[in-house]
């Protein structure tokens, strides 16, 4: 006869009073594991880490699907990408009402950067370094996704890229680990909060690690580094993560030193739980376990026990711990010990969400109803999506717009919602949201009128244009030179053009790497023909990674870019090329001049032969190019305003500090020009001469200052000795007497500078 293990544990754990939540101590949640654990079969375990992709995201019917069936056998510990609160209730009452021990599922989702309620993706969140934004996003997406029945979502990506080819830099806080730590941390608390209340998920570190770095920008492609470039460069936002108490991570899809990260002991068990003392529970990435057979390591039963063996507690979609375990365990190659302690690990997170006591508190119909998309979270999506956007250019002051008169909306992206939430926005209802075009019109009112041309499609070639348009094609069949006649006779009507030019969302994220980052072709056309016509034309760049904009910095007036800026962004564009808001975006990932640049990025080891910075030829026998600068088209940090800021008197309190001391650095920060505006103040250090070479520059701190037009603002970064630690030849991490430079200004290349010493 079966059992309810609610029923059971609620017996079990009552003599000694204890309550099954996040808000218990360890000792109570241990109590409860082991006592569930002691009453399994190695079916029942092998079962829990066994995790498997429910595949509907939109229709399909679970329960009478394989799934279903999964589930109702105990042969499932979770499962991701159902959409529906009454789905997932389904599944969890199978789960609770068919086994023996009515374990309740893990229910993920690819919630990335919104559920409904879509924010602009990571990188364009990064680029606001507004902390209390990222977290307020993180907040709204667990918000929805609780209510709509999900517990766990597979987010923050957090892997630094400098190689804006590699598709998924979309995903991540672009390249400096300092920025990347500060946001790995602010979307840990707003997934995460305290996991007792509804309005919480489990949140998933990925990919650990260094999956950032693949060579060539190619995606699932070989990662190779030195262990210090690891420590010092690349590990840092990870680290933040599990700092902050992220509950899970997962495990990348490249090797590392060789081994498949899935598989990596060093990684994951080292490094992860030893050094870092991570308790909570890995999960691979989709497949990643099976993939170690075409990386040619082993193949499903020998993967699985390395996976197993080296930390790993979650099989995604490899089926591998559920069908070869056992066998394994036979034959001596895993351990019962090994199996156990990957099972705690899974109830645990099951038990700090408190679904042993409400296996049903994320399947509220009412509340999925009542939660979703709200106005509230509407106009916060609104509100950060302004903050993302980097104005590149505004050559004249073409911005920002006057509200009236004739505006002419072209591009691929002028009327074109369904590509506004960007990449991994699984949950999005395109449906609700706005175009560019609607947005403008809104913001217009009845003081100017709208003229829409489409002008060009992402791309002429309609089997290129075909193979990113996965969620439905918005290609118009007319050809090139239809399209650009129609933009043509549109825009000798208008008064100002705007053209809504770029990616669309799928030409960016997941197997979406790329080698030529210019603007398509006849989008360049588009532009062309609308600045021939000598009216003033702003260009919205939408983009999923920095692309490489020559030509477009060299010829058109007024540059935004406005990354994928998600469901309220048609609004928020509105908000900003009107001036309602101000834009105060800076970029987190630096912008070449041409592809063959990358990986570029500012924080850069010097070279024995660096280029002289004052000589603007080519320079034989040092560290440059023959046809090309060093120098990116717009560097980290970078970002125009509607005012203008002055940085000067940059002064310390000291100029030595002992081991335990702190130097006060102060900026003071003006704005000179006629409108508020909102500054973001950057302090960078260089360490002159260590034990390792060191960069040229690394950010440190930064802060958002609001200032009127005249106002000052003196801003301060206390420098402390931990501000100067690096991770030496042995990996101890140290901070080293020598000498040290503070830089602070409006981005990495502007800056003014003092030097100082560590005694």
């Amino acid at each position: 006869m079966k059992k309810n293990l609610l029923i059971a544990g609620l017996v079990c754990l009552a003599a000694a009073g204890c309550q099954k939540s996040a808000d218990t101590p360890t000792a109570e949640m241990d109590a409860f594991i082991s006592d569930l654990m002691g009453r399994m079969t190695l079916d029942e375990k092998l079962g829990q880490l066994n995790l498997v992709a429910g595949g509907d995201i939109t229709t399909g019917d679970a329960i009478n699907s394989p799934i279903g069936a999964a589930v109702a056998e105990g042969k499932l510990g979770g499962t991701f990408n159902i959409k529906g609160a009454q789905k997932i209730y389904e599944l969890q009452r199978l789960a609770v009402d068919s086994t023996r021990l009515g374990i309740p599922l893990l229910i993920g989702m690819d919630v990335i950067h919104g559920y409904e309620t879509v924010f602009p993706i990571p990188l364009g969140l990064s680029c606001s370094w507004d902390m209390e934004a990222v977290e307020r996003s993180a907040q709204i997406a667990a918000k929805e996704s609780a209510a709509a029945g999900i517990n766990w979502t597979f987010s923050p990506m957090v892997d630094i890229s400098r190689d804006p080819r590699w598709g998924r830099m979309s995903e991540g806080a672009g390249e400096d680990p300092h920025l990347g730590s500060e946001i790995a941390r602010a979307m840990v608390r707003g997934y995460q909060g305290y996991l007792s209340s509804p309005d919480n998920i489990l949140a998933c570190v990925k990919h650990f690690a260094l999956y950032g770095a693949p060579d060539a920008g190619r995606d699932y492609n070989t990662v190779d580094m030195s262990r210090n470039r690891m420590y010092n460069e690349y590990f840092a936002p990870y680290k933040a993560a599990v700092d902050e108490g992220a509950a899970t991570v997962m495990t990348s899809f490249n090797t590392v030193d060789g081994i498949p990260a899935t598989a990596n002991k060093w990684l994951v068990t080292d490094v992860l739980r030893d050094q870092w003392g991570f308790d909570g529970m890995v999960v691979t990435d989709y497949g990643s376990i099976a993939e170690m057979a075409p990386h040619g390591v082993a193949g499903l039963a020998d993967a699985s026990a390395m996976a197993l063996n080296a930390g790993t507690d979650m099989d995604m979609c490899s089926f591998g711990f559920i069908s070869t375990l056992k066998e394994n365990l036979d034959n001596g190659k895993v351990s019962q010990k090994t199996i156990d302690e990957a099972v705690r690990r899974i109830l645990e997170c099951k038990y700090k969400l408190g679904l042993f006591d409400n296996p049903y508190k994320y399947s509220d119909t009412l509340r999925e109803a009542r939660e979703i998309y709200t106005p509230e979270h509407r106009a916060e999506a609104r509100r950060i999506a302004a903050e993302t956007f980097v104005l590149l250019k505004n050559e004249g002051n073409v911005l920002p717009l006057a509200k009236k008169g004739r505006v002419a909306v072209v591009g691929p992206m002028a009327d074109n919602a369904l590509n506004m939430p960007g990449t991994w926005s699984v949950a999005a209802a395109p449906a609700k949201y706005k175009s560019v075009r609607q947005g403008i019109a809104d913001a217009l009112g009845a003081d100017g009128s709208v003229l829409y041309a489409k002008g060009a499609n992402f791309y002429s070639d309609k089997a290129m244009e075909d193979g990113i348009s996965p969620n439905g094609s918005t290609r118009d069949p007319r050809s090139d030179a239809e399209l650009l006649a129609e933009a043509r006779r549109v825009a000798a009507q208008a008064d100002v053009i705007v053209a809504a030019v770029g990616e669309a969302a799928e030409m960016s994220g997941e197997s979406a790497s790329r080698t030529d980052l210019t603007l398509p072709a006849n989008q360049r056309a588009l532009l062309e023909a609308m600045l021939a016509t000598g009216k003033p034309v702003v260009m919205l760049n939408f983009s999923g990674r920095p692309t490489v904009m020559v030509w477009e910095a060299a010829n058109v007036p007024a540059i935004l870019n406005v990354w994928s800026p998600g469901s309220e962004g048609a609004d928020a564009i509105a908000d900003v090329i009107f001036g309602d808001v101000n834009p105060s975006g800076k970029l987190s990932a630096t912008m070449p001049a041409n592809v063959g640049q990358v990986p570029i990025y500012y924080n850069h080891l010097n070279t024995g032969r660096p280029e002289d910075p004052a000589n603007p030829n080519f320079q034989r026998y040092r560290s440059n190019y023959i046809d090309s600068t060093n120098e990116p088209l717009y560097p980290f940090g970078y970002g125009l305003s509607y005012t203008d800021f002055d940085y000067s008197n940059l002064r310390l309190d000291s100029e030595s500090m002992n081991a335990d001391g702190t130097i006060n650095a102060t900026v003071t920060v003006k704005n000179t020009g006629s409108r508020p505006g909102t500054e973001v103040v950057q302090f960078y250090i260089r360490d002159l001469f260590a034990s390792v070479a060191r960069p040229v520059k690394e950010l440190k701190h930064f802060e958002r200052v609001s200032l009127e037009p005249g106002q000052s603002a003196d801003v301060t970064f206390a420098i402390t000795p931990d501000a100067l630690k690096f991770y030496n030849a042995d990996l101890d991490f140290v901070a080293e007497p020598g000498d040290f430079v503070v830089m602070a200004g409006p981005d990495s290349r502007r800056l003014l500078e003092k030097q100082f010493k560590l005694l």
